[in-house]
């Protein structure tokens, strides 16, 4: 049945696992912001990368078409109305007319075809073909230039209309030895069929400017990047700065250093201080007026006991309905204790250690006169306390007390400040506690000596105490006396 129990929750475990779904979003406002800030960015970046690599290739295109389209327009000029090319006209500009360079061209038409005559060789020349009869067409001066497509627009083919405008075609190659090549090719229309123009050049011309200028391009584009990021990280640092500041008012006001959250915040986080503050005032009055309800009925109780007390006494009542009496008086007197430790809250008084051990040490050496006591006290003098001066008397009283009762003859008073905290240890030489009998100690109204007089409610009422007033008891072995070592925290501000 156990492992069965076992199989079945860890099943139930792993498919509430499954079921949880991948959180790709963080948690923190600043993760957030950080991975929205880096996600733009980033897509930024890369689309001003590739905007401005095309405006680059573009223009320097532009280039390389502009010098390719003069020698186009050379050759249209050069067209006869029968097709053929006038060679006295069909001038080589400058790149065209260096030998092995890869700049050429070539008309190509029914008259045939005729090349630039460079080393680098060029397809065969296709043989005249015979058109069939053209359609009456108007007569071409053959003495006028060539027109090149219009700026403003893509070009048209010849239309009804009888326009001779031309249409210049942009394309790629590669020769025989790999390298890539760049045309631009012009149809023109004559009498006899299409003439087609082509001027090449090379395309590394365009290549290898384009490359130099874009690695300074993306060297500029990463150190842009990474100004962007340090610029983002210093932002969230300094807009995320009042949050961490309204965490830290929040901290003070919950240990008790500070009553309110400041009200100078940012707008956006004006409205969630004044909310806060709101909802700590309706706290604090809620806490006050259940506490003066514990008062009044405490202080209530406290009166009619005191005169049950008496009466019993003045009455000799049995001993156990006196016990009885006096343990309902310890307990309203702890609670008007705690009454008193909440009311005062985090305006307590700094109350000296040092005089409020002497003045308990006096009292107790009446009380207990028939058992003498030496005692080793070493108490600084400037050490104090943010605790009430009646809480601090019953707590030390009680510890006093215990350690006088259990001791055969030494008691060991000491105390020290660590890092804002001011501990008291009260030691014994008795016979001590085993971990057992601590624990229960501890306990309200438990007693592991019935011996003498007493109800128990000393070690418990302490604990609550300095826990309502932000500090410890806990008890251990003396190294030293043998007997029972009782420690009391207690903070040295509120």
């Amino acid at each position: 049945m156990c492992g069965r129990g076992s199989s079945s929750n860890s099943i139930t475990q792993n498919r509430s696992a499954m079921k949880k779904p991948l959180r790709l979003i963080p948690r923190s406002l600043f993760g957030r912001m950080l991975a929205i800030a880096a996600l733009s960015t980033g897509l930024a970046l890369l689309f001003a990368g590739i905007t401005i690599g095309n405006v680059l290739e573009r223009f320097v295109m532009g280039g390389l078409d502009e010098r390719l389209d003069a020698q186009v327009a050379v050759l249209a000029r050069a067209v006869r109305p029968d097709a053929t090319l006038d060679r006295t006209r069909a001038v080589d500009l400058p790149e065209f007319g260096v030998p092995g360079s890869d700049w050429s061209w070539q008309v190509e038409g029914p008259a045939g075809r005729v090349d630039s005559g460079t080393t680098r060789p060029l397809p065969p020349i296709t043989p005249p073909i015979t058109p069939p009869a053209p359609k009456p067409a108007p007569p071409i001066d053959a003495t006028a230039p060539a027109r090149l497509p219009d700026p403003e627009g893509p070009p048209r083919p010849p239309g009804p209309g009888g326009s001779d405008d031309h249409a210049l075609h942009a394309g790629d190659t590669r020769d025989r030895g790999g390298q890539r090549l760049h045309s631009r090719t012009l149809d023109v229309a004559t009498p006899r069929g299409t003439v087609t123009i082509t001027a090449i050049g090379p395309r590394r011309i365009v290549e290898e400017p384009l490359r130099e200028a874009m690695i300074p391009l993306l060297g500029s584009l990463a150190l842009l990047g990474v100004g962007l990021a340090l610029a983002t990280l210093l932002q969230l640092r300094f807009g995320l700065r009042p949050l961490r500041d309204l965490r830290t008012s929040l901290a003070a006001v919950r240990a008790g250093t500070e009553r309110h959250v400041p009200d100078d915040q940012p707008g956006e986080l004006q409205p969630l201080v004044t909310e806060l503050n709101a909802l700590i005032d309706q706290n604090a009055a809620g806490l006050a007026h259940a506490r003066q309800h514990v008062a009044n009925l405490a202080h209530g109780l406290k009166t009619p006991l005191a005169a049950l007390s008496l009466k019993l006494a003045e009455a000799n009542a049995d001993n156990n309905v006196r016990d009885m009496v006096d343990q309902i008086d310890r307990r309203v007197r702890h609670h008007l204790g705690r009454a008193r430790a909440d009311a005062t809250g985090g305006a307590r008084t700094r109350t000296p250690i040092a005089p409020a051990v002497d003045d308990l040490v006096a009292v107790l050496r009446r009380i207990h006169a028939d058992r003498p006591m030496a005692l080793d006290i070493a108490i600084p003098a400037e050490l104090a306390v943010a605790i009430d001066p009646q809480d601090l008397d019953e707590m030390i009283g009680n510890l006093l007390d215990n350690a006088w009762r259990h001791a055969r003859s030494t008691l060991a008073i000491s105390a020290a400040a660590t890092d804002g905290v001011v501990t008291l240890e009260v030691a014994d030489d008795g016979e001590g506690l085993d971990d057992t009998a601590m624990a229960q100690a501890m306990l309200p109204g438990r007693r592991l000596d019935e011996r003498g007089d007493g109800h128990g409610f000393g070690l418990s009422i302490t604990r609550e105490l300095a826990e309502l007033n932000g500090g410890t008891v806990t008890l251990d072995r003396s190294a030293a006396l043998g007997g029972l070592l009782v420690r009391l925290a207690l903070p040295q501000r509120r």
